[in-house]
C-alpha cells in the first residue's frame, strides 16, 4: 500500500497542493500535518510509522517534507528499511523500491556524512582560531564577576542560603549551585 506524508509548517500554510500530487501518485492513506519539520515529536508521522508493513511505500511530495536535516532523512530511511517499507519522493524521483533509488540514497548518505565531517573540521578550526584570539564561546555570564563574589561571601558566611540569593539576584537556583562548586573547586 502506498502511504503518503504531507507537512506544512505554519498555520498560514495548507497540504492542498500536497496532497492532490500523494493521491494522483496513488497513496490510498494521507497523513496530514502541521509542525516544523526540524521537530521530532510529530505525532502523524509517529502514527505513519507505526502503521507501515513490509511491502508498503511511504510517499512525500518533496524530501523536505519529510526532514529538514539530512540525517534525520537517513535515520528515517533506516526505519522504514527495517520495516521492510519502502520510500517515495515526488519530486526528487528518489524510490527506495528499485535499485537505483537504493543507490541514490546511499550517494546522498555519502555525501551528508561527509558535509557532517566538513563542517565538523570547519567548527573545530574556528573555535581554535577564537582561543588564540582569547575568546571563548558559550553564553554570556548572567552574573557580572562582582555579583558572583558577593553572591559567594552572602553564602559561604551564612547569611543567606543559595535558594534566596538566587531569589535576590533573579538567577535559577542551579546557577547559584554551579557558582558555588566552582568556587569550592577554585576554578
Amino acid at each position: 500500500m502506498r502511504i503518503g506524508y504531507a507537512r506544512v509548517s505554519t498555520d498560514e500554510q495548507d497540504t492542498k497542493a500536497q496532497v492532490a500530487a500523494l493521491k494522483t501518485a496513488g497513496c490510498e492513506r494521507i497523513f496530514e500535518e502541521k509542525a516544523s519539520g526540524g521537530r521530532w515529536d510529530r505525532p502523524q508521522l509517529k502514527r505513519l510509522l507505526d502503521q507501515l508493513r513490509k511491502g508498503d511505500v511511504m510517499v512525500v511530495w518533496k524530501l523536505d517534507r519529510l526532514s529538514r536535516s539530512l540525517r534525520d532523512v537517513l535515520t528515517l530511511m533506516d526505519k522504514l528499511g527495517e520495516a521492510g517499507a519502502g520510500f517515495l519522493s515526488l519530486t526528487e524521483a528518489i524510490d527506495t523500491t528499485t535499485a537505483a533509488g537504493r543507490m541514490m540514497m546511499q550517494m546522498v548518505g555519502a555525501f551528508a556524512e561527509f558535509e557532517r565531517a566538513m563542517l565538523r573540521e570547519r567548527t573545530q578550526a574556528g573555535l581554535q582560531a577564537a582561543r588564540r584570539e582569547g575568546r571563548i564561546g558559550g553564553r554570556r555570564p548572567k552574573l557580572s564577576e562582582r555579583q558572583q563574589a558577593e553572591i559567594g561571601k552572602m553564602v559561604e558566611s551564612g547569611q543567606r542560603t543559595a535558594a534566596d540569593a538566587a531569589r535576590l539576584f533573579e538567577v535559577h537556583p542551579a546557577t547559584v549551585s554551579r557558582l558555588l562548586a566552582r568556587r569550592r573547586e577554585g576554578i
